[in-house]
């Protein structure tokens, strides 16, 4: 395939109908780094077209669970043993560091052997008593038919995964859209999926735009699901979209998320050296460019003086520079607008009173920082208050809020004050507070002494704003209950993703 034939329909690698291209650019350094086709209203409707034949005429959905499961698992393979090109992939195309990328790899490849096990061990249908011996009720599990994908430009291979892996196991198919900004390593996935032997028209891919390709994915009347990962703003858009059509809608969309310390946590050297490093690890990884990054700091006021210190000296010596090269522990940001977005919120907070207690400004270019790039360093603001937009809105960049109360009365009020609801934290040594505090927490995930991780077998969902539906896990049909995933780490102890 030529590099501008990203677009995959039936199994053929594609142009665009109109012909027109797009460049991606490296964050590092603004310089192009791939020219893509930019596909429109009609490849859109092609691959849509493709994804219905092959669910209502192909093999795909009636061949056998084994079979389903094998060929994820050949996919899992495929990742690993391209795994160091498609890190690197992800790392000049999203600012990453490279690390990061890798253990992006890894974490794709382990969510394909969760869904070919999970879909492997699923019975074969729950038997429903219906009170006569001479009727036979069972609830049987079909797939859901043409499932529509876009997935955001922060974790484009993960997001993609997420959704990909789950789909293909339950005998669906497929057209995705990852983000224009970071579309390369999905184009490098689907050409994986074609080589471990996924049937023509099963998977599809459309690279270009929201409007008009994930505009019209959500309309499509051939569609039967749409889950979309993304802003609050777009996420309205797809199920106002989708409403006419009545199609299933998964939405993941924003978080400003909580980071609660109590004083008691830091109560020794270790417990304060682990509440420290995992506060920069929950706000600064990727350079906060993470849905559920712990952007909001909100500590107990006795220690507040202390922490904050230790917290800024430590966030000034993270090396920040090109993802590629060695001994860069933050990136830069993934575009120009996100970069003018977080300068933005960073002035604003000034205005509003916040004092910066480490970065808030763009760093000199260096021989590992492109003075062309999208760099800013990460950066603490103290004295915040609930009225800020800094401390309100998704500010999606490396930017830590800081907040302080006396009771836990006031932590949960503070921590739950938000329109959105999708991920948050507490951290104390006292076991009956920990789980008293995470059950009123209105957080799709909350952490107990820990920060980010994520495991495929639990729910990840988000309350408020935070989206509609859930991503990993099995889900059940439990129609007035919220699920929430509770993550206590009963060892806590440093994890130095920054050297500091």
């Amino acid at each position: 395939m030529s590099a501008t034939e990203s677009i995959h329909i039936d199994g053929v690698w594609r142009t665009a109908a109109s012909g027109a291209t797009r460049e991606v650019l490296d964050p590092a350094d603004a310089k192009p780094l791939a020219l893509v086709a930019e596909g429109g209203r009609e490849d859109t409707d092609a691959a849509v077209a493709a994804a219905r034949r092959a669910f209502d005429s192909g093999p795909w959905p009636h061949t056998p669970v084994a079979e389903r499961a094998a060929l994820l698992r050949r996919v899992a393979d495929l990742l690993q043993r391209d795994r160091e090109e498609i890190a690197l992939t992800e790392s000049r195309d999203t600012g990453k560091t490279l690390e990061e990328g890798r253990v992006d790899v890894d974490d794709v490849t382990n969510a394909f052997r969760y869904f070919a096990d999970l879909v492997m061990n699923e019975s074969g249908g729950r038997v429903v008593d219906a009170g006569s011996e001479t009727v036979h009720s069972v609830v049987v599990h079909e797939p859901v038919g043409v499932c529509a994908m876009i997935t955001p430009w922060n974790y484009p291979l993960l997001q993609a995964s997420w959704k990909v892996a789950p789909a293909l196991a339950a005998g669906n198919t497929f057209v995705i859209k990852p983000s224009e900004v970071t579309p390369l390593s999905t184009v490098h996935l689907v050409g994986l999926l074609a080589e471990a032997g996924l049937p023509a028209g099963v998977a599809n891919l459309v690279t270009g735009t929201g409007d008009p390709v994930g505009a019209r994915l959500s309309e499509h009347p051939d569609v039967d699901l749409v889950s979309f990962t993304g802003g609050l703003a777009s996420g309205t858009k797809v199920m106002q979209a989708a409403a006419p059509t009545v199609k299933k809608v998964a939405l993941e969309l924003g978080g400003k998320n909580p980071n609660v310390v109590f004083a008691d946590a830091c109560a020794t050297d270790e417990g304060f050296d682990t509440a420290v490093d995992q506060a920069l690890n929950a706000a600064f990884i990727h350079s906060g460019q993470v849905c559920s990054a712990g952007a909001r700091l909100i500590i107990e006021e006795s220690v507040r003086d202390r922490f904050v210190a230790e917290l800024a000296r430590r966030a000034e010596k993270i090396k920040l520079g090109r993802g590629t090269e060695d001994g860069v522990e933050c990136g830069p940001l993934v575009s120009a607008q996100q970069l003018e977005k977080v300068e933005a919120y960073v002035d604003s907070a000034r205005d509003e009173g916040a004092v910066v207690r480490c970065g808030g400004r763009r760093p000199e270019p260096s021989g590992v920082r492109p003075a062309t790039g999208y760099f800013y360093p990460p950066t603490i603001l103290d004295y915040c208050h609930g009225e800020m937009r800094v401390v309100r809105e998704e500010t999606f960049g490396p930017i830590l809020t800081v907040e302080t109360f006396h009771t836990e009365d006031d932590a949960v009020a503070l921590a739950n004050d938000t329109e959105y609801g999708l991920a948050g934290a507490v951290w104390t040594s006292d076991a009956g507070r920990a789980r008293r505090v995470a059950r009123r927490l209105r957080h799709g995930t909350v952490w107990i002494n820990d920060y980010h991780p994520y495991l495929p077998q639990a729910e990840w969902g988000g309350f408020g704003k935070s989206g509609v539906g859930r991503e990993l896990g099995p889900t059940g049909l439990d129609e007035y209950r919220e699920a929430k995933h509770i993550y206590q780490n009963l060892d806590p102890r440093p994890v130095r993703w920054f050297a500091g």
